[in-house]
């Protein structure tokens, strides 16, 4: 606690007032020494006396608490900062720099750590967190901010102003001069592309030390090796890629790491596209006129995004009639337009009730369809009694790729369609309205379809738990089975109707490899730093989870059950980048953070970045890295000096801070009754002087 004294004033009449008082007190002075009368001295003191008392003078003692002087420590965490001998120099610059600040004995000295969550998609952060720690701190208390930091700072202001305080900012830059580091920069990546079409890519290749020689890049989609270009470095290099699915499609460009280089985390690009189907083709094909085929005609077409060619065969080759040619049909069946030169065109092909009686569609074409199917396309039939006949489809070519036989026999009785062990985890029939209830709350059919062999998975069982929809997969492709011709009857609402909609819309979209219906999927979904990982499988015993993250680090998770054919866990990330989660023979990619973090595109320490703020608050920029370790300059405090540091020290500002304990005043004069008194007396000494000078 100290001590402080002060003369203050606090005048009872206008400045104004008093300097005009004051001049004529003056020239009254002066008037009287040229006449030289008596006395003239004493009314110019008297004259004073009275001014002097009109300011009201007090005498204020002040006892006060110095306080420390704040300074700063922002110590830099983020993703750059991990590289090489970066942490070890920063953890010793750490523990110097709080030794030495306490030595000093007069400062508080306060840490603030910026971590990945400073290292956003706007990079390294240090002067917001600088900002935010010493948002309670009046500036003038402020003595230095240190930054330990590799220089790769993102939000440095542009005006000293802007950093908020008057003391000086000091940068000890860790890292070594001569660094050496490869990276792809990416110029343009787009975020949305239709299925089945190319989009571009553009990445150059930039290199800090490198020998600037043509290299190859490495393309991969999905994890799977796609394609390798050559580039040379610092020129556009333009990549046509094929989004070839819906859904997320992770590209990854990475380019062979430099010997001795800093790390390898930024050699990558990674550019996620969000395939979008355009139209979808759809070709029906129903093989007579009856009630169901207006069900699915109604479906397809109320799907503005689906583009339909519907044909119903009215009559066969060998029915013969007299009616002219013309009134017979509108369109002759194009058999060889739609199953020769434009069956790859559609994404899926639906025989509704058809019977291939008479070869109306020759041998060849069905080898097409098969072909189209292994190939990647998708078949969907719907069986009614003409599945059982001898001319049905399962006895031609596409029988091959059928996931059932046909038994012979048709079954017409009322049941009830329910949903299989396997129907209860697929996501075509999970949680199907009314499959909560026991039985299911949907209407009677009334002629089912029996089987003999099946090679796929029945999601629906009908009469004494046959197969009722059976899925399969052929090469590429997929094929689904019903084995009933009676599901206008949900359509139609007979009994309360059924789920024939979300039925047919899912199953549907399965067939055409929507992601989200995918019986055997891991997906994941990234919300901050935490990755949410789901398990879909119609399988009881799942493996365990692993996680690869970006540094190659390997963790294994265990998967919780959740509902029917789902399981569940998620993972805390500890780094930014791209994370590889593989369960069994299932891969994803997950991206934690930005798909290109700023962060990593330039990870080469610099002095120059920090230098020109830094000079402008009278501190010091200097690397600290040294082949042993760290040179760490001495800490004094300084007051009254341009710039605070030298070459071998940085300076804290002594700010002389304190906070008033107790005060104290004490009056100099006694205001206007003091006045009067001196007014008094003046007069009296005047009367006193005009005696005198008659008597004389």
């Amino acid at each position: 606690m100290t001590t402080t004294y002060s003369f203050a004033t606090s005048p009872l009449l206008p400045w104004g007032v008093l300097a005009v008082l004051a001049i004529l007190l003056v020239l009254i002075v002066a008037y009287s020494a040229l006449r030289r009368q008596r006395g003239s001295w004493l009314r110019g003191l008297a004259g004073a006396a009275i001014l002097f008392s009109l300011l009201d003078p007090s005498l204020k003692r002040e006892e006060r608490e110095p306080l420390k002087d704040v300074v700063a420590v922002v110590i830099d965490r983020t993703g750059s900062q991990s590289i090489g001998e970066r942490p070890a120099q920063t953890e010793a610059a750490r523990a110097a720099i709080e030794k030495a600040l306490a030595n000093l004995g007069h400062v508080e000295t306060r840490f603030i750590e910026v971590g990945d969550a400073g290292a956003d998609s706007e990079g390294t952060r240090l002067f917001s967190a600088l900002k935010s720690g010493l948002a309670d701190v009046p500036p003038e208390r402020i003595g230095a901010a240190i930054m330990v930091t590799d220089g790769i700072v993102h939000d440095i202001p542009r005006q000293i102003e802007e950093l908020g305080f008057h003391a000086p900012l000091h940068a000890l830059i860790t890292g070594h001069v001569g660094e050496r580091d490869r990276r792809i920069e990416l110029i343009e990546g787009p975020r949305f592309g239709i299925v089945g079409k190319d989009q571009i890519i553009a990445v150059r290749v930039i290199e800090a030390g490198g020998p600037a020689q043509p290299l190859s890049l490495e393309v991969r989609r999905d994890g799977l090796p796609l394609t390798e270009i050559q580039a040379i470095p610092g020129e556009l290099v333009r990549i046509p890629v094929r989004v070839d699915h819906a859904g997320a499609n992770v590209f990854e460009i990475e380019v062979p790491a430099l010997p001795d280089e800093l790390t390898a985390l930024n050699n990558k690009a990674v550019v996620t596209i969000e395939g979008i189907r355009d139209k979808l083709r759809v070709l029906l094909v129903s093989g007579e006129p009856h009630a169901g085929e207006r069900a699915w005609r109604n479906l397809l077409k109320a799907d503005a995004n689906v583009d339909l060619v519907h044909f119903t065969i009215l009559r066969s080759p060998d029915n013969r009639s007299d009616t002219p040619v013309n009134e017979l049909a509108l369109i002759a069946f194009p058999t060889g337009e739609l199953f020769e030169r434009k069956i790859a065109q559609f994404d899926l092909i639906i025989f509704d009730r058809y019977a291939n009686q008479n070869l109306i569609l020759p041998p060849y074409y069905l080898e097409n369809i098969v072909r189209y199917v292994r190939d990647g396309g998708a078949l969907l039939l719907a069986a009614g009694p003409e599945f059982s006949a001898a001319d049905s489809l399962f006895y031609s070519p596409i029988g091959k790729i059928l996931p059932a036989s046909p038994s012979g026999e048709v079954l017409e009785q009322a049941f009830r369609a329910t949903i299989t062990e396997d129907g209860a985890k697929h996501p075509v029939t999970r949680g199907l309205p009314g499959s909560q209830a026991s039985p299911p709350q949907w209407s009677e059919w009334f002629r089912q379809i029996g089987i003999g062999t099946s090679k796929g998975s029945p999601l629906l069982a009908g009469i004494d738990d046959r197969p009722l929809l059976v899925l399969s997969r052929e090469g590429k492709g997929r094929v689904a089975l019903i084995l009933s011709d009676q599901m206008w009857l949900w359509a139609r609402g007979f009994a309360g109707g059924g789920p024939h909609l979300d039925l047919m819309r899912r199953l549907a979209h399965w067939l055409m490899k929507e992601p989200d219906l995918e019986e055997e999927a891991l997906r994941t979904a990234v919300q901050g730093k935490t990755i949410f990982i789901e398990r879909q499988s119609l399988k009881t015993d799942l493996p365990a989870v692993t996680v690869t993250a970006p540094s190659g680090k390997i963790e294994t998770l265990s998967l919780q059950p959740t509902d029917p054919g789902l399981a569940r866990t998620r993972f805390a990330a500890r780094e930014l980048g791209l994370h590889k989660i593989a369960n069994g023979e299932l891969s994803v990619l997950a991206n934690v953070g930005p798909d290109n973090p700023l962060e990593f595109q330039d990870i080469i320490s610099t002095t120059d970045k920090l230098a020109p703020i830094v000079a402008a608050s009278g501190g010091t920029v200097r690397r600290i890295g040294a082949a042993n370790g760290i040179t760490m300059p001495r800490l004094i405090a300084e007051q009254g000096v341009p710039t605070f540091g030298g070459s071998d020290f940085i300076g804290i500002k002594k700010t002389g801070s304190s906070i008033v304990r107790g005060v104290g005043v004490i009056p100099l004069a006694l205001g206007w009754s003091g006045i009067m008194a001196l007014l008094g007396g003046l007069l009296l000494t005047w009367l006193y002087e005009s005696r005198r000078g008659r008597r004389a």
